[in-house]
């Protein structure tokens, strides 16, 4: 319990929970051991609505185009993934395949557990999806910015290429 708790304290889903609520989303968790280069979500997988997050080791995101596996990022322990599927989005939506880099251990949570404390703890319900929301923006806001500097290489604007 100790290594979800610890996880959960560097995670943005955790940062408004006081430490008796931490406590209770903690219990939810599962923790799941992964080797290198096991995939730990893919495209098809028969649990699309689980939330993850990184309690050890690196993952790294890759796509698929053109025949070819491309990496666009490597999560960092407290890092979220299954996000769009664990707030709704269909299991078709899943086109990101998620690698562990070396031993690995992931924190799991199927959106069925979650969703049994919207009656008994609905603030922490509250407080675990606006860390869900903010964890999306800043992944917008990396991508956004990285979307602006391959634009200035691109186009060699501002002069710094």
């Amino acid at each position: 319990m100790s290594l979800v708790i610890d996880t959960l304290r560097i995670s943005t889903v955790a940062e408004e929970l006081s430490d008796a609520e931490l406590e209770i989303f903690a219990g939810l968790f599962d923790v799941q051991d992964f080797k290198a280069g096991e995939a730990i979500v893919q495209p098809g997988d028969n649990q699309p609505d689980n939330l993850y997050i990184l309690a050890h080791g690196d993952i790294t995101v890759q796509i698929k185009s053109n025949g070819e596996e491309s990496t666009i990022h490597v999560l960092k322990p407290g890092d979220l993934a299954g996000i769009i599927t664990f707030v709704g989005g269909a299991a078709s939506d899943i086109s990101a395949t998620l690698h562990a880099v070396g031993d690995t251990k992931v924190l799991s949570l199927p959106r069925a557990k979650f969703e049994k404390l919207i009656n008994s703890h609905p603030m922490i319900v509250y407080k675990v999806m606006r860390g869900v929301v903010r964890n999306v923006h800043g992944i917008v806001r990396r991508v956004n910015s990285q979307s602006a500097e391959l634009s200035k290489y691109i186009y060699r604007t501002n002069g710094r290429y």
